[in-house]
């Protein structure tokens, strides 16, 4: 799969199907891989575009200050390298964030928006219990575990008890994905100091796009209530918070999901297929 020069980073990014072009950008510490339950049905439709940002996955590491608008950035530059003026764009938990400061900078290149499990970040934001918190950033902590212990140590954060009993499979499937690829803790670090930079709040309601929020009511590491304000604050905005699962709801509700964006997709199209 190819890499792109892109400012001072190499980008990996892989391209499935045909249609018009759909960005999806994946969350904090996670690589491309980890949307393995959308490529499949999202690409039968769309020219979908997954990449890892910057920190993660096969893309480069640099060890200097991340922020959002330099990770937005990084999108629009990997869309002129594959030659994609404007795309629909897919960003869930920080790859959310990202999507929100790339529809702010670049409003022209956006065709449609979803926002998953995000938040708009300052003093705004609903933010989640202590615990939550140490399950992604106990950085001296996760120096006594091995990769793997850290990325399980964080599933019941980012599923509901329920799904985890009943599709253990999955819950490994997800595990195994993360450590093909697993995140330096540099790397991780750089992405949290994005994250603490990001605030959005005063801004939304310059959004154009059309957009769909979407989150899951047990969301442990970014409450629900943060969707209700993005949606709130952006004009052509819906809602969907979906009753049961958590964080990564995209993939404990795979069906449904794929389910409600390609149907929020093709309300939108824009008849750009490559």
């Amino acid at each position: 799969m190819p890499t792109a020069k892109v400012g001072d980073i190499n980008i990996y990014y892989e391209i499935h199907g045909k249609g018009e072009p759909l960005v999806l950008i994946y969350g904090y510490a996670g690589h491309s891989g980890l949307w393995f339950r959308q490529i499949p049905v999202l690409s039968k439709k769309y020219h979908v575009i997954a990449f890892d940002n910057r920190g993660v996955g096969r893309s480069d590491k640099p060890d200097t200050p991340y922020t959002m608008a330099i990770m937005a950035g990084d999108v629009a530059g990997l869309l002129d390298v594959i030659g994609v003026d404007a795309a629909h764009i897919f960003g869930i938990s920080l790859g959310g964030m990202i999507a929100q400061h790339f529809a702010l900078n670049y409003p022209r290149r956006v065709l449609s928006l979803i926002l998953g499990c995000t938040n708009c970040g300052g003093v705004h934001s609903i933010q989640p219990k202590p615990e939550s918190l140490a399950a992604l950033f106990d950085y001296e902590g996760f120096k006594k575990m091995t990769p793997e212990e850290v990325v399980r140590q964080a599933m019941p954060f980012c599923y509901s008890q329920k799904f985890m009993k009943e599709h253990p499979d999955i819950v490994d499937k997800r595990v195994a994905k993360q450590l093909e690829y697993p995140t330096p803790r540099h790397g991780a670090a750089r992405q949290a100091e994005a994250v603490m930079g990001h605030d959005t709040y005063k801004l939304l309601p310059k959004i154009e796009a059309p957009t769909l929020v979407i989150a899951g009511d047990n969301d442990r590491l970014i409450p629900a209530e943060n969707s209700r304000i993005l949606a709130s604050r952006i004009p052509k905005a819906e809602l969907v918070i979906i009753e049961g699962p958590g964080h990564e709801f995209f993939i404990e509700d795979a069906e449904e999901v794929n389910k409600m964006v390609l149907g929020f997709l093709e309300q939108h199209r824009k008849g750009q297929k490559l």
